[in-house]
């Protein structure tokens, strides 16, 4: 989530820039002289901010009903930019419900409203700035379930700039056939089907029934169901998803081609590999690109454990935006470009979030460190587990030199997304570049072992997961903290405090007494930080236990001290920081 990594493609900054953008009052009216007739310009068409807003608090009807299921028929128009579209919602209420309330963007016509097949008239209904209030003819029991109908059309709200700031975008391939995809993270699932626009709120299961032109395809979320040709120029994909995150169902609609394979897993089971690709694209980029899939599965199924989505498939399609984690579906608009690195950074990125977004979903946006940092951290892991040493720590140091540190990774209070993806208020791309480089302090410190098992606990519920045998979960910082405890097997909550509720970084600072070398850590808020520190003196290297954030280490005046060696530690450097000041791309 959020936004995904390709957002690291720009600086916090622009992001703003991006949102400024995107809520800039539309322009109404030209006045031209007083000689001319005047030219009305049509009102720009702009979801409310409510809508462009996502996981906002919920209702007390909301946190009375489980979302059982979605059934969602959608026509895209693509000569209209438009939809046509039913969407059938099951709950069942888990307390007294009056009233079902769901959300979904005013630039979409409601047509009708049905509770149980019979029609709501359309004065009883609301939904004034997109959340979508629908009385029950009859007040439910815990219990008792409720089937709600919706029928609504329109041209839903255009990207601006996807996937930062998202919705449909319409485009063409180079031979003019229509390419369309959705991208709604930053704004929710509401812009273009009725949901309650919250990562707690995730439907046990979604049907989609696609309607596109026959000549094009539609692939999208969970397992393929088949396709009806209607004989009348159009085409209906039909998919169903279980547990998928909200934002995460997507349309992508295209002149595809799909390549597929089954990945046989080191768990025993055999997952289904798909990547759909404009048809045009070159054989040999497409085959290259596909060559990945499998090598990137084996790290992660090794590394954190068994892909979260095995009986349905591990499926990815060429977007027209850079990309996003789409559950079973990731979109992929890299181009096809090589860095350097022996794999596509953003196929690989993207993949990290079936594990760290979508089977681990955060509580709240504070805590979207959990899908970035350790998303973010798995992209070093996979350049030593191809390449080596050498290429980790390259990897490591590009994301050291781009940190802000301007705000806590984690505030410790409720935060929307906005809070916290947008630098100029929250942490910003730090949830993705410090939230890897704190992982990796953490790895050095407590182990491999400790801490590919806290991982794997954290992502599963369990530390021996097993394909059918865990469903998609929620964590937080607190409940990581408290599985790395267990498996250190001490309390490491000086080590969270220090890094991710402090927006500074750590400082060690260095003294002389006699011939000793004097160790201090200060932390931004005076906190005890007694993280260990390895010093080399002349070649030889020692620890330094640091017990209370203070140590000292017998060194000649004439010897050539290296703090750190191996750069296991994160902490602050006051070259980078003049480096930065100097005018560095941050």
């Amino acid at each position: 989530m959020s936004f995904t990594a390709c957002r690291a493609a720009l600086t916090g900054a622009s992001l703003l820039a991006l949102a400024a953008c995107a809520t800039a009052p539309a322009a109404t009216e030209i006045v031209p002289p007083s000689t001319e007739p005047a030219v009305v310009v049509a009102p720009v068409r702009e979801s409310t901010a409510f809508t462009l807003g996502t996981d906002q608090p919920r209702t007390p009807e909301q946190l009375a009903m489980a979302f059982d299921r979605a059934d969602l028929s959608i026509k895209v128009l693509p000569d209209d930019k438009a939809i046509d579209a039913v969407a059938v919602l099951d709950f069942t209420a888990t307390a007294p419900l009056a009233a079902v309330v769901v959300e979904l963007d005013t630039l979409l016509t409601v047509s009708s409203v049905q509770v149980d097949g019979r029609e709501v008239p359309a004065g009883d209904w609301t939904n004034p700035e997109g959340r979508m209030t629908i009385p029950l003819p009859r007040p439910l029991a815990a219990g008792d379930r409720v089937s709600v109908r919706i029928a609504y059309a329109g041209q839903p709200r255009t990207a601006p700039h996807a996937p930062w700031d998202g919705g449909f975008v319409w485009a063409n391939t180079a031979d003019g056939s229509p390419w369309i995809a959705t991208a709604v993270q930053p704004e929710g699932c509401d812009l273009f089907w009725p949901c309650i626009d919250s990562p707690l709120a995730e439907p046990k299961r979604v049907d989609l029934h696609i309607t596109v032109p026959s000549n094009l395809s539609a692939p999208s979320n969970g397992r393929f169901l088949g396709t009806v040709d209607h004989g009348d120029g159009w085409t209906t994909w039909n998919w169903s998803a279980a547990n998928p995150n909200t934002y995460a169902i997507a349309l992508n609609i295209g002149p595809y081609d799909e390549v597929k394979a089954d990945y046989r897993s080191r768990f025993g089971n055999v997952i289904p590999l798909s990547y759909w690709h404009l048809r045009g694209d070159d054989p040999v980029k497409v085959q290259a690109l596909f060559d990945q899939f499998a090598p990137m599965m084996d790290f992660y199924e090794a590394t954190v454990g068994p892909y979260p989505f095995g009986d349905e498939k591990m499926g990815v399609v060429e977007a027209p935006h850079l990309g996003m984690e789409h559950q079973t579906i990731n979109a992929y608009g890299n181009e096809y470009k090589l860095d350097g690195r022996g794999f596509d950074w953003l196929l690989h990125h993207e993949l990290s979030h079936e594990w760290f977004g979508n089977q681990l979903t955060n509580r709240n946006a504070d805590d979207m460190w959990l899908h970035e940092g350790f998303g973010s951290y798995m992209q070093p892991l996979y350049d030593r587990w191809l390449n080596g040493e050498r290429f980790m720590q390259a990897s490591l140091l590009e994301q050291r030199r781009d940190l802000k540190n301007k705000f806590p990774v984690v505030s410790g209070t409720e935060k929307s997304e906005d809070e916290v993806y947008k630098g100029d208020v929250g942490p910003g791309l730090d949830i993705y570049n410090k939230g890897s480089l704190i992982a990796h302090s953490l790895r050095m410190l407590i182990g491999d072992a400790a801490f590919f098992r806290s991982l794997t606990r954290i992502v599963y519920g369990t530390a021996d997961p097993r394909p059918g045998a865990f469903q998609p979960r929620y964590g937080t910082t607190d409940e990581l903290l408290a599985i790395v405890n267990e498996e250190a097997g001490r309390d490491l909550t000086w080590f969270f405090r220090g890094y991710l509720y402090n927006a500074a970084l750590p400082d060690l600072r260095q003294t002389r007494e006699g011939g000793d070398l004097v160790l201090e850590w200060a932390t931004g808020d005076g906190g005890a930080f007694p993280m260990p520190v390895e010093i080399e003196i002349d070649g030889r290297r020692q620890t330094v236990a640091m017990t209370g954030g203070r140590g000292r280490i017998a060194a000649p005046a004439s010897a050539h001290i290296l703090v750190d060696p191996d750069n296991k530690v994160l902490r602050r450097l006051d070259f980078i920081e003049a480096w930065q000041a100097a005018g560095s791309p941050n």
